[in-house]
C-alpha cells in the first residue's frame, strides 16, 4: 500500500515537472497532478487490458509512446484542471518516457 502512494506521489511530482517543462500542457497543482495520476494509471490500466500488454509505454516501442501520448490528451477531459495540446501530449508523452527510465513510476 505504501508503494503505491509512493508511486503517485511520484508520478504527481513527475506531472508537475511536465507542466512546467513542455509547451502545450498546463502547469497544475499537486492535488490537481495527484488526481490525473490516479486518472492516467486507470485509463493506462484500461487500455493495456483491452488492447494487451504490447500498448505499455513500458514496451518502449511506438505503439506504446503513441498510446501513453492519447491517454494523457484523455485524461483531460476527466481533469478539469489538466489542459493539454496533441503536441502537449506528445512531447509529455517523451518527457514521461525519459524521466521513468531514471526516476522509475511504476513497480517492478
Amino acid at each position: 500500500m505504501l508503494r503505491t502512494v509512493v508511486r503517485f506521489i511520484v508520478s504527481a511530482l513527475v506531472l508537475m515537472f511536465v507542466g512546467f517543462l513542455v509547451p502545450g500542457f498546463g502547469p497544475i497543482g499537486f492535488v490537481n497532478a495527484l488526481i490525473a495520476a490516479v486518472v492516467i494509471s486507470v485509463l493506462g490500466y484500461l487500455i493495456e487490458s483491452l488492447l494487451g500488454k504490447n500498448v505499455s509505454p513500458q514496451a518502449r516501442g511506438i505503439v506504446g509512446f503513441i498510446t501513453a501520448a492519447v491517454v494523457i490528451y484523455l485524461a483531460q477531459f476527466i481533469v478539469p484542471a489538466l489542459k493539454v495540446t496533441v503536441l502537449g501530449a506528445l512531447i509529455a508523452s517523451l518527457v514521461i518516457g525519459i524521466i521513468d527510465l531514471f526516476v522509475p513510476t511504476e513497480l517492478r
